[in-house]
């Protein structure tokens, strides 16, 4: 909603466009037309478009290519961890988009798509503010798959939050043992940050299922499917207390979870030393999460 993944979307095939044109026009570089790698990109995921052949009907160098979905891009990935405009640039600059016949590597720079990209950019690269239903200030700004990409919020975001209050919660998704890893090991070097504490999210479905529990019988009590999916949980747990970052676990709660299966998990909790609180902002709002807040507020205090 914010236009950022738009903009995203556009300056991608722009380097697209001007790969397929340079080609086109002399081919300078002598870019090798079946060995450039930079795809084209979505917002949708549309599966016939994963593979495709471009060019077709005399329009330059038939080739094979394809789409990926926008939060994939390279693009997205330079934008989140970028600095200003300039760096912005400066990483776009480098972005491998193939390589020619002489079996060298081919930059964007090179094709002279630098520039022009971050002009596209530029205004996406102002931090979004917007609000919760409770009028809490948040930043959304950029959003990288942390499976091919670092999973957090765009860096300039952050170091804005800093500037602007107390304590800044971000999120660093698919997981403690990729987004948080990668938020520790990316974000963090790059921008010389050190979070203060870690929340861990867990929830009764989610470990009922990592206890071997089908997806239709995970409303129904299963107390030792939530001990068994408890390994999971103690990994992430245990991965996030490596980095020496403290931590205390959520407990999403949904309507079908019983007092006895979210006892399991906080006896779990007390065995790793770290404290478990129950959530119901889905339903209560802040109100829901005031325990959770304070527990954060002592671990970074």
């Amino acid at each position: 909603f914010t236009g950022d993944f738009h903009a995203m979307t556009s300056a991608n095939n722009l380097l697209s466009a001007m790969i397929d044109n340079y080609i086109y026009w002399g081919n300078a570089l002598g870019i090798d037309p079946s060995k450039v790698s930079w795809r084209r990109v979505l917002d949708m995921n549309d599966r016939a478009l994963r593979h495709i052949v471009v060019a077709l009907d005399n329009n330059g160098q038939v080739r094979e290519d394809g789409f990926d979905i926008t939060v994939a891009s390279e693009v997205m990935a330079i934008f989140c961890l970028s600095t200003s405009l300039a760096d912005l640039e400066e990483r776009l600059g480098r972005v491998v988009i193939g390589r020619s016949f002489a079996k060298k590597f081919v930059t964007a720079k090179e094709v002279r798509a630098a520039a022009p990209m971050t002009a596209l950019l530029r205004d996406a690269f102002q931090p979004n503010l917007v609000q919760t239903l409770e009028h809490t200030p948040a930043f959304v700004h950029g959003g990288p798959f942390a499976n091919i990409a670092h999973g957090c919020n765009a860096l300039i975001a952050t170091n804005t939050a800093l500037k602007l209050a107390d304590y800044v919660v971000t999120e660093a998704g698919f997981g403690a043992d990729l987004g948080a890893e990668k938020l520790f090991d990316i974000k963090c070097r790059q921008a010389g940050l050190r979070p203060a504490a870690t929340v861990v999210v867990a929830t009764v479905r989610a470990l009922k299922m990592h206890g071997g529990v089908a997806k239709d019988a995970l409303t129904i009590e299963n107390v030792e499917a939530v001990r068994a999916g408890l390994a999971n949980l103690k990994n992430h747990v245990e991965n996030v207390q490596k980095f020496g970052v403290p931590v205390v676990v959520a407990i999403n709660q949904f309507t079908s979870d019983t007092s006895a299966e979210m006892e399991a998990i906080r006896a779990l909790c007390d065995k790793l030393g770290v404290a478990a609180h129950v959530c119901r902002h889905w339903a209560e709002g802040a109100k829901g999460d005031v325990e959770l807040a304070k527990a954060v507020k002592q671990l970074a205090d």
